[in-house]
């Protein structure tokens, strides 16, 4: 287990300084001012983790990530004023772009496993991201129309 944790922390902390580029880029947060955020968010992330491993029931670890998140942020838990204050420095987009950009480098490691699965599945696949872009734009289109913002 303490490879796991070491493998974690790893790429945790890839993820944390992807994250906090990101931020400060995107939103002009400096880093200093994101570090407690994220720290905080990985040590969320790996106790997840570390209990996925420990308990042995069948739960994932985001649902014990997202568990620990809820608590440690709720009024009564003692620090939550800090953790919250802490996390709100650093931005939901910033932490999607290095998840996201992982999972595109999974993909493509295994795309020989994907191409074996034929050409029929590349063009489903093709046309559900492009109906699910183009889906997403038109629902913002409307939304924002009956809105007066655009």
């Amino acid at each position: 287990m303490l490879k796991n944790i070491q493998e974690w922390v790893l790429l945790l902390g890839i993820f944390g300084i992807t994250a906090l580029v990101g931020n400060w880029a995107g939103y002009d947060i400096l880093p200093l001012a994101a570090i407690p955020g994220m720290i905080t968010l990985i040590v969320i992330c790996l106790a997840g983790f570390i209990l996925r491993e420990l308990i042995p029931v069948n739960f994932p670890s985001i649902a014990y990530i997202s568990l620990i998140g809820v608590l440690v942020s709720m009024p009564w838990f003692p620090g939550s004023e800090k953790v919250v204050e802490w996390t709100t420095e650093v931005q939901l987009l910033a932490l999607a772009t290095p998840i996201l950009a992982y999972a595109g480098i999974a993909i493509g490691r295994s795309l020989t496993d994907f191409v074996k699965l034929g050409w029929k599945t590349i063009v489903v696949a093709t046309l559900v991201m492009l109906g699910t872009f183009l889906g997403s734009a038109v629902i913002a289109e409307l939304i924002l129309r009956f809105q007066g913002i655009i």
